[in-house]
């Protein structure tokens, strides 16, 4: 069970040290610093070993300067000190920064269906909290493992250049201080895993109830979401209380083992050292005295190096997730916009439930298509695959004739404008919302224009700072309906050839939906539109009519023919307009 952890930590340290490569300069400056720092060590115990045999010989006048000296090494740990953890926290900040932004770009190329099994808080807690463990991993531990390390080397050294048989005691106790660091080791990664989980729940917890605040209040769910919280937040206390105690148990006990070594050695340094000056016995205690503190410091350090190679471990996880699927390589300027559905079927890949079953239509470009039917019939899902925010793999959809598995993805979606009942806005200004991402390239003229086509620049002149007005996390601070008509702006803007309206009024009220409904027939003319709609009466002038059902098409026509077959559509039509009693 050990070896598959032993090999997994060996790589994560190596990959990790792909990403210190590009700064391998600025790393070994400071490990030269760290060299510096450990020097100094052995050098004050062999200046220790002088002044005794100095005093012992009565030569006091040749130890004056050892004070210049005492100073001098000072300085020099110091200059050695500073040098090795100014530039090990460069290169491990630098690294940091690296998988910090690796990790978010790669959130921006993974596809649809690892957000849907992924909770944004723990993304978010893998982007925040994961990495900031890499970070003390890699500044604070390695820190002390160059400092420390090279510190007992050169201690090791010294003492086995003074008495080399009588050092072999150090050797002799390794394998008991390997085996509870072993032990150590295991469980602080086991620990480690579930405190970064823990970090994600709280996380999650936190962002829901922030971003539900309103629904909160509404609903009496105060004391709920605190439950929830502090159940969270209880049980990412308890985690780390178990890894300060496991931390709090190694270290008296390797302190212990180290102890037991050390008065064995001054033992048989007093038995055996018989020859020896009083300076060599004097500064190799002294060596050997030096020894436990540096020990120490490495075997604290092992929680967080375990901390780091776990949260890692957890980056890495999403860093090797594929990406959204780019096979093709069809590209064109401008399309046409028709699109004609073959026999297409799909399921997600978590779920057995065929949500689309052997859909088949044609929507000739210009035209403009309707699909109604009620919630879970598939109609959003069909939606979804024209853009491919999920890839199909059954049946085809051709745009122009061509499958659009076989477009450049980028291309593709740069034909296809999306409206959706839940309006993803950000927290900039009105108008870099509209011009969003590849439409900043568009003047303010432009962005005015399809503001006012989408009846939008009503509100936004009423605003003091009109279009340069900050509107909070997804648009907080505006209504339902304002909010969709930035959306509706924003897609005007694009005039994209393909055009999805996904309950694309659904926020709106009666008057909105009067002149949003008028702008949208403006925008739609010349457009091959697809339309998702509950409310019928904003798709009755639709070329065609689908009624879906179970992922299947059970009906279709225009809006007066379906209402002559009184069947689904006629039934759906007369429940939504049932005269109120």
């Amino acid at each position: 069970m050990t070896t598959p952890d032993k090999t997994s930590s060996l790589n994560i340290y190596f990959r990790l040290l792909d990403y210190v490569k590009p700064h391998w300069k600025i790393f070994a400056l400071s490990l030269i610093g760290f060299l510096i720092f450990a020097a100094t060590q052995p050098v004050f115990a062999a200046l220790m070993k002088y002044m005794v045999d100095a005093l012992n010989g009565n030569q006091r006048d040749t130890i004056y300067w050892i004070p210049l000296a005492s100073v001098g090494i000072v300085l020099v740990r110091g200059a050695g000190s500073f040098l090795g953890s100014y530039f090990i926290a460069l290169v491990s900040n630098k690294v940091v920064h690296t998988l910090r932004c690796q990790l978010f770009d790669h959130y921006t190329l993974l596809p649809s269906y690892f957000f849907d099994d992924n909770s944004s808080g723990h993304l978010i807690s893998r982007i925040t909290y994961n990495v900031q463990q890499v970070t003390g991993a890699a500044t604070d531990a390695v820190k002390v493992l160059a400092r420390e390390g090279f510190t007992v080397i050169g201690l090791f050294g010294y003492l086995f250049y003074m008495n080399w048989k009588l050092s072999l005691i150090f050797i002799a106790i390794a394998p008991l201080i390997g085996m509870v660091v072993k032990i150590a080791t295991q469980r602080f990664r086991s620990i480690s895993k579930k405190i970064q989980s823990s970090m994600g729940d709280l996380t999650h917890v936190a962002s829901e109830m922030v971003v539900g605040n309103r629904v909160v209040k509404s609903f009496g769910g105060e004391s709920y979401e605190q439950e929830r919280f502090h159940g969270a937040s209880k049980y990412s206390f308890q985690q780390s209380m178990r890894m300060v105690k496991t931390s709090a148990i190694q270290t008296p006990v390797l302190q212990l083992i180290i102890s037991i070594a050390l008065g064995t050695l001054i033992f048989l340094a007093l038995l055996l050292m018989k020859d020896a000056t009083t300076g060599e016995f004097i500064a190799y205690i002294i060596a050997a005295g030096l020894i436990p503190r540096p020990i120490r410091q490495l075997s604290e350090i092992n929680a967080t190096i375990q901390k780091g190679i776990t949260a890692a471990e957890s980056v890495f996880e999403v860093l090797d997730q594929d990406i959204e699927k780019n096979t093709g390589s069809h590209s064109t300027e401008r399309i046409q916009g028709a699109l004609e559905f073959k026999a297409l079927s799909y399921r997600y890949n978590s779920s057995e439930k065929q949500i689309l079953d052997n859909i088949s239509f044609k929507l000739e470009a210009g035209k403009t298509i309707a699909l109604v039917g009620h919630s879970g019939s598939g109609k959003t899902t069909l939606a979804n695959l024209i853009p491919r925010f999920y890839d199909h793999t059954q049946g085809s959809i051709l745009l122009d004739g061509v499958e659009i598995n076989d477009y450049e993805l980028n291309n593709l979606r740069s034909h296809i404008s999306l409206v959706t009942q839940h309006v993803t806005l950000f927290n900039d200004t009105i108008e870099r919302n509209i011009a969003y991402g590849s439409l900043g390239s568009f003047s303010k003229e432009q962005v005015i224009e399809a503001a006012t086509k989408a009846h939008a620049m009503e509100f936004i002149e009423q605003l003091p700072a009109g279009l340069d007005t900050l509107i909070g996390e997804n648009g907080l601070k505006l209504s339902g309906g304002q909010r969709q008509r930035l959306a509706i702006a924003r897609a005007l803007l694009k005039d994209a050839p393909v055009l999805i309206l996904d309950e694309a009024t659904s926020a709106l009220d009666t008057e909105s939906e009067r002149k949003i409904q008028e702008a949208l027939e403006t925008a739609m003319d010349g457009k091959t539109t697809l339309i998702i709609a509950h409310r019928l009466s904003t798709i009755e002038n639709a070329d065609t009519i689908l009624v879906m059902k179970n992922g299947k098409i059970v009906e279709s026509g225009t809006h007066h023919h379906l209402l002559s077959k009184n069947e689904t559509y006629a039934h759906l039509h007369k429940t939504q307009f049932k005269p109120r009693q």
